[in-house]
Parts: C-alpha cells; sequence; structure tokens
C-alpha cells in the first residue's frame, strides 16, 4: 500500500502539470517557449543537427524523461532539477557559449516551479501550419471576432424582476437552468456595497442613516441619487484608477532585468489616469492619448504616454551585440504585450517567435506592430517654458565642460608620473572653484515627465525565430490582420503611433469595447462574464453572458464611451442589487455563480482594506495627488500613492502590499490573486500597524460617547454599517467589564483589544 500511494503521488504530480489552463499557456507561450527555442533547441531538439546528451528539450514527456544524466526537471522543485542546475551553472554550464541572463533564469526557475505547465491543447482546425489561418473562420466562428451586434432582449418569466435590460439576460440563463435570482440586499448592505465599490471606502453612520431612510420611501430613486453623487467625488478617480493602473502596470520603479532604480516622476501619470476617470474622459479618447498623446495631445497630453513609456525598462550589459539586442527585444514585447492583452484581449506577444499557434496572429502581424514601438523612444517631456529648460541645459553644460576640464588635466599629469606644475595647481584652483560656484548656482531640474516621442518612420523587420540578430522579411507597419482585413492600409505617419491609436479606439473594432466593458464588470462583481479579462482568444474562457456582453459594449460606445454611465447602468440593476446570500439549492447547481444567482462575497483588495482602517478611525488623510510614499505604513494617505516595485521588496511598501496580494508589476494584470495565508491573519493580530489603528478608533470613540453600550453601538456601525445584535452586545459590554481597570487609568487597554478584533474580522475586510 505505500508504494501504491508514493506511485500515485508520483504519477499525479507528473499528469497534474500536463493540462495548462490560459494564463500558464500564456507564460509558456511568451516567456518559456521562445526561451527555449532560442538558447536551447539548436542542441535539444528534434531539428538539431545532432541530438547533445540525448535530451530533446521541445517536448514535456522528454524533459520528464531527460537524457543521458536522468530527468531534466522534477516539476514543483526547481532547486532538485538538473536543467535549473545547468543554466545556474552549478552542474554542466547550459548553454555552453555564454550563460542564461538573470531574468531568463529567473523565468525558467519559475516555469518549473509552477509544475512546468505545456500546452497540449491542439490548435483550433482553422490554424494550420502548412495553409496558415483561415481569417474567415475566425472572423465568423470565434465569438470575440464577430461585430459586436445589439442583441435582441430576452423575454423572461418572472417579469417583474428585472430593473433594466441588464437583468432580462442574466434572469434569462437563470430561469433556463431552472433557477432563481436572490432577494435584494438590504439597504445597509447595499449602500455600504456601493461606496466601496465607487471610493474604496465604507460610508459613515450619517451617510448609512440617510441612505436607508430615503430608500425607504424610494429605493431607486435613493440609489440613483448616491451613484450620481458617489460619481462625482474626487475619490472615485482614486479607486477606479488604480484598476487601471493595474492594466498599464504601474510601478515607480525601472524593473527591467531587475533594475531596481527609483523611478521618480511616475507618479504624473498615475495622477492622470485619476484625473481622467474624475472628469469621465471618453474611453475612446482615453486610449489615443496613452499611445500618442504627445502627438495628438501636445504637450500637456505627453504624460498619458506613460501607459508605455513608464514599462519595465531593459538596459544592456555595455556593448554585446547579444545583450543589446535582447534588451532591445525585451522592450519591445513588453510594449507588444501591454497594448495587446490592456486593449485588445489578445496574446499577441505569443507571435514573437513564431506564427501564434492558437489565435490568428502572424509574427508578421506582431512585427508590425512592434515596428510601430520600434520607431518610439522614451524621453523627459518639460512641464516648463522652452526658455526654463535651455537655462538648465546650459547651466548644466557649463558644468560638464568644466569638470570634463579638470579631469583632462588631472589624467594628463597622472599619466606623465609627476606633481602638477604651479601654473597647472591655481588652472586647477581656479577651475574647480568655478565649478563649485556652478554648482552652487545651478537651477533645480525643471519639472518633466515620462513620455514617449516619435524617432523614426522605418519598418521592421520579422526576427527570426525571436532573434533580433537574425532579420526576415520586412513586416509592413500596419494594425493586425483579423481585425482590419487581409490587406490593412499601411501606417504612413512618423512612427505610426497615430493610426494604431485610431485602429483600436474604432468603434468598429470588435474587441476594444468587449474588453472594457468586461473589466469594468469585474470590478462589480468580483467576476468577469469573460473570466480570462485579457485572453478573450482560442485559450480564453467564452463569455458567461454573450448576448449581454455584447448589450453591455453595443451601450457603452452609444453613450459616447462614457465610463461613469456604464457604471450606473449596471449597478442600477436588479443583478447588482442581489444579496450574497447562501442558497443551498442554486450552490448545488452553480457553485462558481456563473450564472449570477447571488452577489458573490469578496474580499477587499489591499487598497481599499487599508484606506477602510484608516477611515473607520477618522485618521485617512485624503489630500489627492502628488508624489510617491516610499513606505505607506507611516503614512495616512490613500494606499494608492505607495511606492511600488517591479522586483520584490524594494521599497519599504512592498512587503506590506505583497502580503495582502498586491501583484508584482512586471506586466499588465488581468485579475489579481486572492490568497488566505496565516501571515495575513498574524499581521492583523500582531503588527504595530492594526494595533494603531485599534488604538485611534478607540479613542475616537470615546472623546466622542460617554458609555461601553453607545460606543459599542457605533464602532458596529463605523466598522460594518449596521447594529450589533443583542448577543454580540452583551458579549462585549462582558468583556469590557472584566477587562476593564478605570481605577488604574487602564480602561482604554481593553477597548483597543476590542476594537482590533472588530477591526480584524472578516465582515470588515469582506465586501458583501
Amino acid at each position: 500500500m505505500p508504494r501504491f500511494n508514493s506511485l500515485l503521488i508520483a504519477c499525479s504530480l507528473t499528469t497534474s502539470f500536463l493540462f495548462a489552463g490560459p494564463e500558464e499557456t500564456e507564460f509558456f507561450e511568451t516567456k518559456i517557449r521562445p526561451l527555449l527555442v532560442e538558447r536551447c533547441y539548436s542542441c535539444h531538439s528534434a531539428k538539431a543537427k545532432k541530438l547533445q546528451a540525448g535530451l530533446h528539450l521541445d517536448r514535456r514527456d522528454a524533459i520528464l524523461e531527460g537524457g543521458d544524466s536522468g530527468p531534466a526537471i522534477v516539476p514543483g522543485k526547481a532547486a532538485e532539477s538538473l536543467l535549473i542546475k545547468a543554466i545556474r551553472y552549478q552542474e554542466y554550464e547550459m548553454p555552453p557559449d555564454r550563460k542564461l541572463a538573470d531574468v531568463e533564469i529567473g523565468l525558467l526557475t519559475k516555469w518549473v516551479e509552477m509544475g512546468a505547465p505545456w500546452p497540449n491543447t491542439e490548435p483550433p482546425g482553422a490554424v494550420s501550419p502548412e495553409k496558415g489561418y483561415d481569417w474567415e473562420y475566425f472572423r465568423q466562428k470565434h465569438w470575440s471576432f464577430i461585430p459586436v451586434k445589439m442583441p435582441d432582449r430576452p423575454s423572461v418569466q418572472r417579469a417583474q424582476w428585472p430593473r433594466n435590460d441588464i437583468d432580462h439576460f442574466v434572469l434569462a440563463r437563470l430561469e433556463a437552468k431552472q433557477l432563481a435570482p436572490n432577494p435584494p440586499a438590504p439597504p445597509h448592505l447595499l449602500v455600504r456595497r456601493i461606496y466601496l465599490d465607487l471610493l474604496g471606502i465604507p460610508p459613515t453612520p450619517e451617510q448609512v442613516a440617510k441612505y436607508v431612510s430615503a430608500a425607504g420611501v424610494d429605493l431607486q430613486q435613493a440609489t440613483t441619487q448616491l451613484i450620481n453623487d458617489l460619481l462625482e467625488s474626487p475619490l472615485y478617480g482614486e479607486r477606479w484608477g488604480r484598476h487601471w493602473l493595474d492594466v498599464a502596470r504601474f510601478s515607480d520603479g525601472y524593473g527591467g532585468f531587475l533594475d531596481n532604480r527609483a523611478n521618480t516622476e511616475a507618479w504624473r501619470y498615475r495622477d492622470w489616469v485619476v484625473a481622467a476617470f474624475n472628469n469621465n474622459m471618453p474611453y475612446d479618447e482615453f486610449i489615443k492619448l496613452q499611445i500618442a498623446g504627445d502627438l495628438i495631445g501636445g504637450q500637456d497630453q505627453a504624460v498619458a504616454t506613460g501607459f508605455f513609456s513608464l514599462g519595465p525598462t531593459y538596459n544592456s550589459d555595455g556593448g554585446d551585440p547579444d545583450s543589446v539586442a535582447q534588451a532591445k527585444s525585451e522592450t519591445l514585447d513588453d510594449r507588444m504585450d501591454t497594448l495587446s492583452r490592456g486593449f485588445l484581449g489578445l496574446t499577441a506577444a505569443c507571435a514573437r517567435c513564431h506564427d501564434h499557434k492558437f489565435d490568428p496572429i502572424p509574427q508578421e502581424d506582431y512585427y508590425s506592430l512592434a515596428g510601430v514601438f520600434n520607431n518610439t523612444q522614451t524621453r523627459e517631456s518639460p512641464l516648463v517654458p522652452d526658455e526654463v529648460v535651455k537655462t538648465y541645459n546650459e547651466h548644466q553644460k557649463s558644468i560638464g565642460e568644466i569638470t570634463k576640464q579638470v579631469k583632462d588635466l588631472q589624467n594628463a599629469i597622472k599619466q606623465a608620473k609627476r606633481e602638477a606644475t604651479a601654473d597647472e595647481a591655481k588652472s586647477l584652483a581656479d577651475m574647480q572653484a568655478k565649478l563649485e560656484q556652478l554648482k552652487k548656482t545651478a537651477p533645480a531640474k525643471y519639472e518633466f515627465v515620462h513620455a514617449l516621442a516619435d524617432a523614426g518612420s522605418q519598418d521592421m523587420r520579422v526576427a527570426l525565430r525571436g532573434n533580433l540578430r537574425k532579420p526576415g522579411d520586412v513586416a509592413p507597419r500596419r494594425f493586425l490582420r483579423i481585425l482590419a482585413g487581409e490587406d490593412p492600409s499601411r501606417f504612413a505617419n512618423g512612427s505610426g503611433r497615430v493610426e494604431l491609436a485610431e485602429a483600436i479606439a474604432n468603434a468598429n473594432n470588435p474587441l476594444t469595447a468587449r474588453v472594457l466593458v468586461n473589466r469594468i464588470w469585474q470590478h462589480h462583481f468580483g467576476d468577469a462574464i469573460v473570466r480570462s479579462p485579457s485572453n478573450f482568444g482560442t485559450l480564453g474562457e467564452e463569455p458567461t453572458h454573450p448576448q449581454l456582453l455584447d448589450w453591455l459594449a453595443s451601450t457603452f460606445v452609444e453613450s459616447g464611451w462614457s465610463i461613469k454611465e456604464l457604471h450606473r447602468t449596471i449597478m442600477m440593476s436588479a443583478a447588482y442589487q442581489m444579496s450574497s446570500d447562501f442558497s443551498e439549492s442554486s450552490f448545488a447547481a452553480d457553485g462558481d455563480n456563473r450564472l449570477i444567482w447571488r452577489m458573490a462575497p469578496r474580499r477587499m483588495e489591499v487598497e481599499t482594506w487599508r484606506d477602510s482602517l484608516l477611515f473607520v478611525t477618522g485618521e485617512l488623510d485624503q489630500t489627492i495627488g502628488g508624489p510617491s510614499i516610499d513606505n505607506i505604513q507611516a503614512s495616512k494617505r490613500r494606499t494608492l500613492y505607495a511606492k511600488v516595485s517591479r522586483n520584490g521588496d524594494v521599497f519599504a511598501s512592498d512587503a506590506f502590499l505583497r502580503l495582502f496580494d498586491f501583484p508584482l508589476m512586471r506586466a499588465t494584470v488581468a485579475d489579481r490573486p486572492s490568497s488566505i495565508v496565516p501571515q495575513q491573519f498574524l499581521f492583523a493580530m500582531n503588527s504595530n500597524f492594526m494595533v494603531d489603528r485599534a488604538t485611534a478608533l478607540a479613542a475616537r470613540l470615546h472623546s466622542e460617547l460617554d458609555d461601553d453600550a453607545t460606543r459599542i453601538r457605533s464602532a458596529y456601525q463605523h466598522c460594518y454599517g449596521r447594529q450589533p445584535s443583542d448577543l454580540e452586545l452583551e458579549l462585549a459590554i462582558e468583556y469590557l467589564r472584566d477587562t476593564g481597570d478605570t481605577a488604574s487609568g487602564r480602561a482604554l487597554k481593553p477597548w483597543v483589544q476590542y476594537a482590533q478584533v472588530l477591526l480584524s474580522s472578516n465582515e470588515f475586510m469582506y465586501v458583501r
């Protein structure tokens, strides 16, 4: 029996990681397969002229079987895997000509730790290695490439339930499965849900009471008024701007090839995004400015191109041609991946080294778009008049010239192996004195933003097997053929960014509106209609409600691409206003809530949780905008303003944020992970941060109220938006009485402990 169990475990380890889901497949196709092709296949594949060491690295089963030295990997255990030891030069030295870059070693290590997922999905029949793509098949059969069309509203049996068209699509699916929607959420829960969704902080007790009272007279009128009021709050842009910053993989550090330098002006793009949401900038304009703001909006809108210019910066190690090519290739790939997944929901980066194996994106199309970014460069775009820049640059030029003169003279004396002559010594003294004076009187660096700028207009060549040093045919700059037809117009205006922006923001593009409304729905319901928000391709998930998705996309474009109007439409639906109560029968039929029979409870993101803690304790600093904060734990500002890096714990804020699932912003983020680990609860129980919040809440309650029963009721209203039950009130009073010692002046300590329990509870942390 023990041997059988061990065999069973080993077998499950081998097979459980054979099948790759959408995210694993995307990671393998964009990061691992290109790396294996470029650095390993010449010696370890079926196409190798002479197979080395009997090892194939082009099939997963062959990797597991290994070569002359045994299995190449142990899935899930990178440290025990021969492949990882070899690329680290711990055992053998592979590749023998040049060690892989640290980032490449890191990618392969991560892949093995993930279990070495290897897609075994067969390409669809419309993809043929010999004949290419069946374009019409994809345009007519795959849901995301079919043009968006306003669907007819389905009929339903419970005609009294829908409040708008959204509800007809939801209810029709439920009724088809003999399921019923949950009843409405109680007003005190609904108002809390709306505040947390739109502003990222809970309502005050007074705001709850006002809404509950108005809802008792006219629920829909009260809800409409509340949503309209909150959409005008400047806190709205901070809350929803943060969602977009995930898509933009925003960071305050550079982050390419372990580059941990701080990017001190990155915050200006963050503030631009917040303002864009607050001003209800039409989404099509929002897209265009982030791709080509410097070209269509002038100096004032150059900041918007931070969407690209603030991505990971990949620098080469000296002048080594391979290193230079790799750095350039990684930079282009970052921009291609962010563009295609962020705006279009397509994994175009999978076509970097070969034609996309699952979606209709030939390698030529990848380099057609990469050519746009190959003709751009990052620059510091001044936020001051030209004369200010000129004065600063001239002063810096003078400093540089004299510095060079000093170094040249010192080097000449040193090379001559002699002491300076008398004339050379006053000369040095004079120059150094002048240099010191110039430095003292130097004007401060002018304000600027990181932005893109055009740097050419040449088409790019396809990189054979993803290697820029092996150029293939010219790839004309133009839009993806699956979206623009088989012979799209060429981009002829500079880099082509303006034409690219117009193509993506075109109302006839079947992907752009669908992708955005899907993301907005995701943040209101916890799950998106397409549960792979950045992958609408063959390996992505199909929409749970395809007609609803198209209805939302159609009405969104008709509204003038208004995101605020989209919020109103979604939040005024009966589907959004359902309770999150558990139903055993509904759960048995649809445990994943794909049919939307209830509002699924969801845990707050770390930003909302921390901001809510500070808000209910009366400490939150609601100042809008400005430079990021290195240690957010020591600040009362909103968590949006924390400095975050791309390479681990560079800034003091990183460790805290990562503990609560804040992702590394190395690539566009489709959906944040949600983990429940002991360290999170240990933080809530033991950290100085939580003790300080509890102390502040206890002090607030004592300063405002006279007796424990009233304080307890107020604490529940602040934290949960409700009154305590009789049992909760009784237990709290008993605890405070038994542990308190007012005679010795220790009355606050039990209150601090009690307040910490309230603030650490799941009820506080979850949106229902």
